[in-house]
């Protein structure tokens, strides 16, 4: 029977302690991402904090990606917000139900393959957004409760901290890697500022962490068509928000890890989470990729480091608030710049010159929307369609034909290359009706007949050559183009030659 949580599997091999100062590191990394989420969506901060309890657990237990880090997200919080504001939590609450079943439903129909879909250079547009997007997310912190930037003294304390952290994460692992250098870069600064009693900005000053287990809520709105109504759009983009960027984010840390995940048992598994997650008082969530590329660089393979960063979270909640609260956001922020420089694909800059201009382009694109719409699923699907018309482009151009009459007068047309809506015009400007002989063969050894497009376009040319009194033959049609033909035999009527049988390679993943 296949194993589904190798927690203790001991034919896996895990270092304990480095899960866990792992876990501990990102459990501090979590609070003020999840408090600050919560607010931009106009909800409590302990929604943003049980959310990112709930949906952190059930994902390191269930998830596909053993050391991936989930919990309350930006990307929900843009999608929830308007929600928020017009409706109130309760809407909110079951528009995540909503959302997680929908995710279930995506992994249980095995959708998460199509995540293979998305090309590389989406994927640079993507990882150096969010990275982009991350950095600038820390830039609130420089500013005074009013929106003022900070100046004289304030700025000087945050940034000498800041930079201060961003150091020992950086010059750490030099030394050691006993202990994750995120951790270490946080508890020292931390010690400094309050040892020496340093006025700075702290996480209390954001908000108040303090709270209890997460209650148990169903959402308190009347079950009728007209709620549906209002929820479905929501839920739909948060589902479709939260498989992206959580699909991507595993697709990421398979290749730090040189390892493979499982994206459809995670697809089931954020949508479990995020089923729980509104029925405990959760705003819901997906992936989080800093939180993911902390807990993995400070050495994180297995999914104790996830379990424990969630349990953290709520003994912080529940029993070290006034503690934790002290914390300085100068450390936390220079965790974060971290994060976003090591996030930031800067081998993809090397690239300009030397990709296909094509490809250099759908990476801004990406890159773009990601930073300034904040909104991934859009950017993502941007992407993958300008990449996707581009090789429809550029394979419609690579159509040919060969040409020859043999001994018995007979016209043969060898075909390279795809017959699909992009190609039909070019294929059809390789035929001279006109000027070939009585009968003509048509040899797609080399070529498929892909689409709708493709088979209205061989009626169309039978048509025309039955209309010049001659007869047209098709040759080496692979099995599936000639059931696409027997599909439309109503739409089309033409004389396949009969060739020895031949196997066709196709895809059964």
């Amino acid at each position: 029977m296949r194993q589904y949580i190798r927690l203790f599997d001991f034919s896996q091999k895990v270092d304990y302690r480095t899960e866990v100062l792992a876990g501990l590191t990102v459990a501090l990394a979590l609070i003020p991402e999840a408090v600050a989420f919560a607010l931009i969506a106009g909800l409590s901060p302990l929604t943003g904090l049980y959310a990112a309890f709930v949906v952190g657990l059930i994902t390191s237990i269930f998830g596909g990606r053993p050391g991936m880090i989930s919990g309350a997200t930006g990307a929900i919080a843009v999608v929830i917000v308007a929600l928020a504001a017009r409706h109130g939590v309760e809407y909110v609450f079951a528009t995540v139900v909503l959302a997680g079943v929908m995710q279930v439903l995506a992994g249980v129909l095995r959708l998460g393959k199509f995540i293979r879909l998305v090309p590389h250079p989406v994927m640079f547009g993507f990882v150096n957004g969010l990275a982009i997007v991350i950095f600038m997310a820390q830039l609130a912190q420089f500013k005074t409760p009013e929106g003022e930037w900070l100046t004289g003294t304030p700025l000087y304390i945050m940034l000498g901290f800041v930079l201060l952290t961003m150091a020992i994460i950086w010059g750490l692992p030099k030394l050691t890697r006993v202990i994750p250098a995120s951790l270490v870069a946080i508890l020292v600064v931390a010690g400094i500022i309050i040892g020496l009693n340093i006025d700075t900005r702290t996480v209390g000053d954001i908000a108040s962490i303090g709270g209890g287990f997460p209650p148990f809520h169903m959402p308190a709105i009347p079950f009728t068509l007209e709620t549906l109504a209002i929820i479905l759009p929501y839920a739909a983009i948060v589902a479709g928000v939260g498989l992206i960027e959580s699909l991507l984010t595993l697709n990421l840390l398979d290749e730090i890890t040189n390892t493979r995940g499982r994206s459809n048992k995670e697809a089931v598994a954020q949508g479990a989470a995020n089923i729980l997650s509104g029925v405990f008082s959760g705003m819901g969530g997906c992936a989080m990729i800093g939180q993911s590329l902390i807990n993995v660089s400070s050495g994180a393979r297995a999914r104790l480091s996830g379990i424990i960063a969630a349990v953290m979270l709520l003994v912080f909640v529940m029993f070290a608030a006034p503690l934790i609260e002290q914390l300085p956001m100068a450390a936390l922020v220079g965790v974060m710049f971290m994060v976003a420089i090591g996030t930031f694909e800067w081998a993809s800059l090397r690239t300009f010159g030397r990709m296909p201009r094509h490809d250099v382009f759908v990476m801004l694109v990406v890159m773009a929307i990601t930073v300034f719409f904040h909104n991934l699923a859009v950017a993502v699907l941007a992407g993958v369609i300008i990449s996707a018309l581009v090789f429809a482009w550029e394979n419609a151009k690579r159509i040919r034909a060969r040409k020859y009459v043999d001994g018995q007068g007979v016209k043969h047309y060898e075909i390279f290359g795809p017959l699909f809506f992009g190609s039909v015009q070019a294929f059809n400007e390789k035929f001279d009706i006109t000027g070939d002989p009585n009968e003509v063969i048509i040899d797609f050894a080399e070529s498929r007949v892909v689409d709708m497009s493709g088979i209205e376009a061989l009626n169309r040319l039978t048509e025309r050559y039955r209309e010049a009194g001659k007869e047209v033959h098709l040759r080496h049609l692979s099995a599936d183009c000639r059931q696409l033909l027997k599909n439309a035999e109503e739409v089309i009527d033409v004389n396949i030659l009969e060739d020895p049988s031949y196997k066709v390679v196709l895809d059964r993943i």
